[in-house]
């Protein structure tokens, strides 16, 4: 299975988060190439600040994997991850983070800061981004030019 193959897995999340009313970013955590954990954005409906794809899709393969960390596991998000996420995902002891859309405003593979190259952190995991970058920015986009169009 390629990287393109579980982005699109990933979207696929963020359509639900979607259908939702809820900001379309979704995640996949991958296990010896099988999904272990699926999530996406919810924090409108759950009233929970940290309801982001990441944390939903890393609680989920916890669950199944029954381990709190998560060595040897990668995390495929639609979007670049925030602080939050970033420090979730290295205490899950994630190997590897593959993202879609930079995130200009909260990003921290090099958005706004790179939380993941802080050498003084404790794990730190192997970050791609920009897989199918364009699809996940345009879905972004296009959800918040829809909402824009009705609260103006």
């Amino acid at each position: 299975m390629s990287d393109e193959f579980f982005m699109r897995e990933a979207l696929s999340m963020a359509r639900a988060a979607e259908c939702l009313g809820e900001v379309p970013v979704g995640a996949v955590v991958v296990f010896n190439g099988a999904i272990v954990g699926r999530g996406f954005n919810s924090p409108i409906g759950e009233s929970d600040p940290t309801a982001h794809a990441e944390i939903a899709a890393l609680r989920d393969a916890a669950r199944n994997l029954e381990n709190y960390r998560l060595p040897g596991c990668e995390l495929f998000v639609t979007l670049e991850p925030c602080a939050m996420c970033a420090g979730a995902i290295m205490h899950a002891r994630i190997s590897r983070v593959v993202y879609g859309a930079r995130d200009p405003k909260t990003g921290v593979h090099g958005s706004v800061v790179d939380l993941f190259g802080v050498e003084r952190l404790n794990h730190h995991a192997q970050v791609e981004g920009g897989v199918l970058a364009a699809e996940c920015s345009d879905m972004l986009s296009q959800f918040f030019a829809e909402r824009r169009k009705k609260n103006p």
